[in-house]
């Protein structure tokens, strides 16, 4: 399973959560403690919020341990809000294009989980995009997909719901299809404005996700915690959703919700 941080207060430096911590980002890249897997190799990504309304970003198939220039990098840039994650590959070939976080013109989005099935649900999700959407696509992985079909639900105008319904839609689909259903996933997603995220599985195992105090009035959230400060880590429950914004941190439930003729209906041409 992949590891992940996220930020959103006043700007810091990237590395105060890839590289300084005793366990940061790129710790977690050969030494991940709550994970299935220890490592998570199979390459790496940022993208940050700075001027311009889209994010900037930076993805390589190289180990995160390895990279000297995302050293420099974190070193170097201060961001009010930025998405990082070290990728280990359960669906889609090590590349670039299958690195996260995934962008779609001002969001940006990052997983952790897999969709069981994904091979045989594939084809009837990419059916649900209209060609704005598809043609977006660049990479193979599930959570791509996903990320695409929540934009294709409304994301820009209701990120949490859509999210749901887009989960929802996948849920039911496998179900029909393949007579069951298992998905995990905790993943972050942004405008560039607030900080979404979710944690939540069909099973007891859903991923990890703490959020901590950092920086003057931010919040960081991470698959696991940055160092051992226990008082200073809340563990965010499974079946949550977490929403950072101005107004700080809020918890609420998430559950994914299923639009009927959504689920038969696949997106027109546009």
């Amino acid at each position: 399973m992949c590891r992940w941080a996220a930020y959103r207060g006043q700007p810091i430096y990237l590395e105060e959560l890839v590289t300084s911590p005793a366990h940061s980002l790129i710790e977690q890249s050969h030494c991940a403690t709550r994970a299935k897997t220890a490592t998570n190799a199979d390459g790496f990504g940022i993208a940050w919020y700075g001027d311009r309304p889209e994010p900037g970003r930076f993805r390589d198939v190289l180990p995160a341990w390895s990279d000297c220039n995302l050293k420099s990098m974190a070193r170097q840039i201060r961001s009010r809000l930025f998405l990082a994650h070290v990728r280990a590959a359960t669906h889609g070939s090590t590349r670039r294009d299958n690195c996260h976080p995934f962008v779609c013109d001002t969001w940006s989005f990052m997983h952790n989980g897999q969709i069981d099935h994904f091979d045989r649900l594939r084809r009837s999700m990419e059916s649900m995009l209209d060609d704005g959407h598809f043609n977006a696509r660049v990479g193979t992985t599930d959570s791509e997909l996903l990320f695409l079909l929540a934009l294709q639900f409304g994301m820009r105008e209701r990120p949490l719901a859509a999210m749901a319904e887009a989960i929802g839609f996948v849920e039911q689909l496998s179900i029909n299809l393949t007579g069951s259903v298992k998905v995990r996933f905790t993943a972050a997603f942004s405008d560039g404005h607030t900080l979404y995220a979710v944690r939540y599985a069909t099973d007891a195992y859903a991923p990890t996700l703490f959020a901590a105090p950092m920086g003057e009035g931010g919040h960081c959230l991470v698959s696991e915690p940055l160092n051992d400060d226990t008082d200073a880590w809340m563990e965010i429950p499974a079946g949550s959703a977490v929403t950072l914004s101005e107004k700080g941190i809020e918890v609420t439930r998430f559950q994914p919700s299923v639009d009927g003729a959504a689920v038969m209906k696949p997106a027109l041409a546009s």
